[in-house]
């Protein structure tokens, strides 16, 4: 089995990495990861370990996963066995461990959400979860489907290396993850798009396809950071043109990427990674921004102030 990992004596990173964990398996590992810290049982599921160590199992395919194999490893570990000693004959739980981790790490902890109540108070209430949000605001529909490694013609021939999300016209796209904006602009493929990365910068979101004219929030500006559950634009139809500002998309959509970068040198190559975000996205839909439009500006806007508490 291909790690990835160099054994040339050169810098050691991971080159190549899938995930292909789905949505069952996120779904009951982030359950047992949330319900053992809200009720601060003695022993805390970590949900990346524990899908690292089916991923080891599995030798990465889902599609053998089998919700008792998750119940018996955290069964294990609920009765004081270690991670490793549960894994210790799987060879390469290490590797899954590291690329779930950058796929998912510090999707979960506990966070404050701020808001005003009726009487102009203050309210901060603390929690444990989710503290990433769905790309698309609370209230505004949409739909989607597996479409990672599709084909794509504009231009050239090639896979498509994200997930779109269709909506129409104007709806409020969300920062997933707290970040810095890295770029923004126009794009002859995506339109106009933004390039967020994570605060650990292991994850590189990129929106894009956004809205001719309006597409970005206001306060966005590259070398910013942005909030997780802020808004940071609007989902349009751009793009598929060198010509700045032009709709030659024909519905209307998001287009959405996950790029991990175990090594800057892999952040603007010829071997980037992109992920198949279809079981995230859907794990997502969870934790939704709820928003408020001011009539004045025509501009959406969080309604929480959320904070991540290290």
């Amino acid at each position: 089995m291909f790690t990835g990992l160099s054994s040339d004596g050169k810098k050691d990173f991971i080159r190549y990495a899938e995930f292909n964990v789905c949505y069952e398996a996120l779904e009951k590992a982030l359950d047992y990861d949330i319900s053992s810290n809200r009720n601060n049982e003695k022993i805390k599921i970590n949900w990346i370990e524990v899908l690292a160590a089916l991923g080891a199992k599995y030798g990465g395919d889902f599609g053998k996963y089998k919700e008792n194999d998750m119940t018996e490893v955290v069964e294990r570990l609920k009765n004081g066995e270690k991670i490793e000693e549960i894994c210790q004959q799987k060879r390469y739980y290490n590797y899954y461990k590291e690329v779930y981790s950058a796929v998912l790490g510090g999707f979960t902890g506990w966070y404050t959400e701020e808001c005003e109540n009726e009487n102009g108070k203050t309210e901060n209430n603390k929690n444990y979860g989710l503290c990433v949000f769905s790309p698309v605001a609370k209230t505004f529909p949409f739909s989607h489907y597996d479409d990672f490694g599709a084909d794509r013609s504009y231009g050239y021939k090639r896979p498509h290396l994200g997930h779109d999300l269709m909506a129409a016209t104007g709806t409020p796209v969300v920062a997933i993850e707290t970040g810095t904006v890295e770029i923004m602009g126009w794009n002859q493929y995506g339109g106009w798009r933004i390039g967020i990365r994570s605060m650990d910068r292991k994850r590189y979101y990129y929106y894009a396809h956004l809205r001719q004219n309006r597409p970005f929030h206001p306060y966005i500006k590259e070398g910013k950071v942005v909030n997780a559950g802020d808004v940071i634009g609007y989902v349009g139809r751009t793009g598929y043109s060198t010509t700045e500002n032009t709709n030659n998309i024909e519905i209307s959509h998001l287009h959405l990427g996950m790029e991990l970068v175990f090594d800057e040198s892999q952040k603007e190559s010829d071997n980037e990674i992109w992920i198949n975000l279809y079981a995230i996205t859907k794990l997502l839909e969870k934790h939704k921004s709820t928003v408020y439009r001011l009539d004045e500006t025509k501009e959406f806007y969080s309604r929480y102030r959320f904070r991540k508490i290290d």
